[in-house]
């Protein structure tokens, strides 16, 4: 089979039309069809039913898709393992990133990227949930949580300390806890699901319940909500760097305990040879990290 042929299919599967998959590879809408047609010959059956409307899989198609698919996967990862370093990272990356962290840290690096890597393309999903990465076929996942350093598919990239933030008008109408206990007798501000926060107290952690009237799905909300006054949340230190700086939040220090140390971590979604398109991606986003934790 003609790798050229399958890419093809593949392409008319993802995007609805042959034409659309010609145009990304470059192809006039006949040579594309004549590319499918080739294939379907090869292979002796009928793999998509096409009008001028519309495209569906035939029942041998829908068997054939998914080693199409892993064909030309690994068509692209043989060619980018054996391209010379001096010729940059190329494909399409997909990446997922929390909101906050890819606002503020992932895409002021794009730029750079990009340009250092001609043949780059950059797809950013930003979500505070964690795809399933092989069924969206996302390369890298970057996610702030706590994690175990001995998975063979998750890389710690940097420590990530947080801390208790209130705007100066909540703490003045509230009063400033000082204690884990004193958290119980304010409004706090989790993300969506959460009901106890984690803190290291006396060298064990506690794990506190938190009296909620408002929580989001993101911690952007959860900051945005904060920052208005309407209670304590806990957020990483680069993400209230601005606000703590400007006077929009200011930290909640308690006497008793600190927050649990939680890192940002690089998730692969298989342990495979990572490819040189995110070993790009992950080198520069590593040096950023750093040089934000100097500049603390």
């Amino acid at each position: 089979m003609n790798t050229d042929d399958i890419e093809v299919f593949v392409g008319a599967v993802s995007s609805g039309s042959i034409s659309e998959a010609g145009r990304r590879l470059g192809l006039m809408p006949m040579a594309a069809t004549r590319r499918l047609s080739a294939l379907e010959a090869t292979l002796g059956v009928r793999l998509l039913h096409r009008t001028t409307r519309s495209l569906s899989l035939t029942p041998e198609g829908e068997t054939f898709l998914p080693f199409a698919q892993a064909i030309i996967e690994n068509e692209h990862q043989g060619r980018a393992q054996v391209r010379a370093d001096t010729l940059g990272a190329a494909g399409l990356l997909r990446v997922s990133v929390p909101i906050v962290f890819g606002v503020k840290i992932v895409t002021p690096l794009v730029p750079a990227i990009l340009a250092a890597n001609p043949e780059l393309q950059i797809a950013l999903d930003m979500n505070d949930r964690l795809p399933d990465l092989t069924a969206t076929g996302t390369d890298l996942a970057i996610r702030i949580a706590r994690l175990k350093d001995s998975s063979l598919i998750a890389q710690k990239l940097a420590d990530n300390p947080r801390t208790l933030v209130a705007s100066p008008g909540y703490l003045e109408r509230r009063g400033m806890p000082r204690s884990i206990d004193d958290l119980a007798l304010h409004d706090c501000l989790p993300m969506t699901g959460v009901t106890h926060w984690t803190f290291v107290a006396s060298g064990s952690e506690t794990h506190v319940r938190i009296g909620s009237r408002f929580c989001s799905s993101s911690i952007a909300g959860c900051q945005s909500a904060c920052v208005a006054g309407a209670g304590i949340t806990l957020l990483s230190e680069w993400a209230i760097a601005d606000d703590v700086l400007e006077g929009r939040l200011q930290r909640v220090v308690l006497d008793d305990a600190t927050p649990e140390e939680i890192g940002i971590w690089a998730v692969y979604p298989t342990t495979r040879n990572v490819l040189p398109k995110v070993r790009v991606f992950v080198s520069a986003l590593r040096l950023a990290l750093q040089a934000e934790t100097n500049a603390r």
